[in-house]
């Protein structure tokens, strides 16, 4: 009979086999590996999706050789989106204040999927039931603990802080993956196209087209955020009345 030392021991054979594995030219293999390589391909201009057999040869293995290490695409971009988060709580510290706190934690996160745009597109909408996902979700009902939620009302405004940021994050990143030439004419367009619309037909407009290009150029999620918050305050003040 089988005995649960039997199962560990096989587990950590196989652990260690994968961690022996090399590629055909000497790269050994590793979960970690084949994740940061994902990356770094994702971000390569033209890149929007992952390729089992370009992510082969960019690590000069067999594509069949990942599955040993992922079950399937899916899994593999499951990981990439765990990474992501992963990188976001690299900073994370609590002080105490679960305004500052809460606010450090949607500014990581944020800045973390706007600077990787493609991966951000690709994992935004993702659940990925990973370490770095449940270490996020347990530090941000924690911090509305804190702040005095009861475990319901923190659950409820975790999914609205973490899905406002994402949402944002996941708009932003999708404009700092447009081309470059695209991306520029948006940006043009508050000054060479709304900055110049008859004021008789589009009044609204022409009144505000200064505050318009120097606000619409860059992203809105910092100031959103601080209304977010106010929110959040608000509703633990009514707590306590």
């Amino acid at each position: 009979m089988s005995t649960l030392k039997d199962t560990e021991d096989a587990a950590a054979r196989l652990a260690a086999g994968r961690r022996r594995r090399t590629t055909r030219t000497g790269t050994v293999l590793s979960q970690e590996l084949i994740v940061r390589t994902a990356i770094r391909l994702l971000e390569q201009p033209g890149n929007d999706a992952l390729s089992v057999r370009r992510l082969g040869l960019a690590l000069g293995a067999d594509p069949s050789a990942l599955y040993r290490y992922f079950r399937s695409t899916d899994d593999l971009v499951l990981a990439v989106a765990d990474e992501l988060i992963g990188m976001s709580l690299k900073d994370a510290r609590v002080t105490g204040d679960w305004r500052v706190d809460l606010r450090r934690s949607g500014m990581n996160l944020h800045r973390t999927y706007t600077a990787h745009p493609q991966v951000a597109v690709l994992a935004a909408a993702r659940v990925t039931r990973r370490p770095n996902e449940m270490r996020g979700i347990e530090s941000g009902l924690g911090i509305l603990r804190d702040a005095g939620f009861g475990p319901d009302d923190a659950a409820r405004y975790y999914h609205r802080f973490i899905d406002f940021t994402l949402g944002f994050a996941a708009i932003d990143a999708a404009a700092h993956a447009l081309p470059a030439e695209a991306g520029a004419g948006d940006r043009a367009a508050w000054q060479a196209t709304y900055a110049r619309l008859p004021a008789e037909e589009y009044p609204r407009i022409a009144e505000s087209a200064q505050a318009l290009a120097q606000t619409m150029s860059v992203s809105a999620y910092p100031g959103a955020l601080e209304v977010f918050l106010d929110g959040v305050q608000a509703a633990l003040d009514r707590q306590t009345r």
